[in-house]
């Protein structure tokens, strides 16, 4: 399976200074283990290079980007006040059909959760389950 390198595709180098003009370099590099149990930490690991530490959609990879990430903090607010669980789990596996997801710029992690947890379903749900929870967190009032 294609995922077994487990490819992290939001890992970037952005050379240069802010005030002027940059290069900057995509970089591929292993997703890192981190606990099933800790959406916090997935998220830190997986998804703040593009999303941001508070999930504003201003990480630092950016600028490397086609498309601006999702603002992660209002999707409950662009759901009549309800966070949807199911469609960022959705998001998250891929199931949603994303083009961001999936495409070169962002991978889709149910394969690569399933691939972490040794094919096992169970834990592959419970990254999803707890990153999808953390993501809940974010939400600004």
């Amino acid at each position: 399976m294609r995922f077994q390198t487990l490819l992290l595709f939001a890992a970037f180098i952005v050379l240069g200074s802010w005030g002027v003009a940059q290069n900057t370099n995509v970089v591929t590099i292993p997703a890192p283990r981190t606990s099933a149990t800790s959406g916090k930490e997935m998220y830190l690991a997986y998804c703040a290079a593009c999303h941001g530490r508070e999930g504003k959609g201003d990480g630092p990879a950016v600028g490397a980007l086609k498309a601006p990430p999702t603002d992660l903090t209002s999707l409950s607010k662009r759901n009549d006040g309800k966070f949807p669980s199911v469609q960022v789990a959705n998001v998250i596996t891929g199931a949603a059909g994303l083009p961001a997801h999936g495409s070169k710029e962002m991978p889709v992690w149910g394969p690569i959760f399933m691939a972490m947890g040794h094919h096992h379903e169970s834990e592959a749900r419970l990254r999803v389950a707890n990153l999808a929870d953390y993501i809940k967190s974010l939400q600004r009032k």
